[in-house]
């Protein structure tokens, strides 16, 4: 059985930069991964501790489930106001009170216009909910939108030979 990535877009767009990255490492990976998606960002409740471990809303029981059962788990964001996303962040705190991430393998990029301190940010949250992650296994693309020609197709060079570069850590990953 081919092992399973769960790709988390922090853009809620749906042809963002974030999610035309994400595509191109499932490129790249294909067909050693299956990949699957969670665009359910904006339908999860908001966070509240009350219920972290009883009357857990049903639509973050699912969710928790898609991350415990995936084998490697991919966040790709932008950085929105020196921060990731409020919508990552929400769903990111339903699992401060579990063990779920817990030396999960993730694979974090953060694609911005700088991307610096919502990269800082989201490892800080990932170690705090103790994924396993390193420097092999993060990538951050600042300036990302020059680094697609006005048709939406990624050639910045650089960036798919970091992507690449990914893609083999990836793989060794498991």
């Amino acid at each position: 059985m081919k092992p399973r990535i769960l790709a988390i877009t922090g853009s809620l767009r749906p042809d963002s930069s974030n999610q035309k990255i994400v595509k191109k490492l499932e490129e790249l990976l294909h067909p050693d991964f299956t990949f699957s998606y969670f665009n359910g960002l904006t339908n999860l409740p908001y966070f509240i501790p009350d219920q972290a471990f009883e009357n857990t809303p049903e639509k973050m029981r699912l969710f928790r489930e898609e991350i415990q059962y995936a084998d490697i788990v991919l966040i790709c964001t932008p950085e929105y106001i020196f921060s990731i996303p409020g919508v990552l962040k929400n769903a990111l705190e339903w699992f401060v009170a579990t063990d779920i991430f817990n030396q999960k393998p993730v694979v974090l990029i953060t694609a911005s216009a700088s991307g610096e301190k919502g990269q800082k940010e989201l490892h800080l949250i990932m170690k705090t909910l103790g994924a396993k992650f390193s420097e092999e296994s993060t990538l951050l693309i600042p300036g990302v939108k020059g680094r697609f020609n006005t048709d939406g197709q990624l050639t910045d060079p650089d960036t798919i030979k970091a992507l690449q570069k990914l893609s083999e850590n990836i793989r060794s990953m498991l």
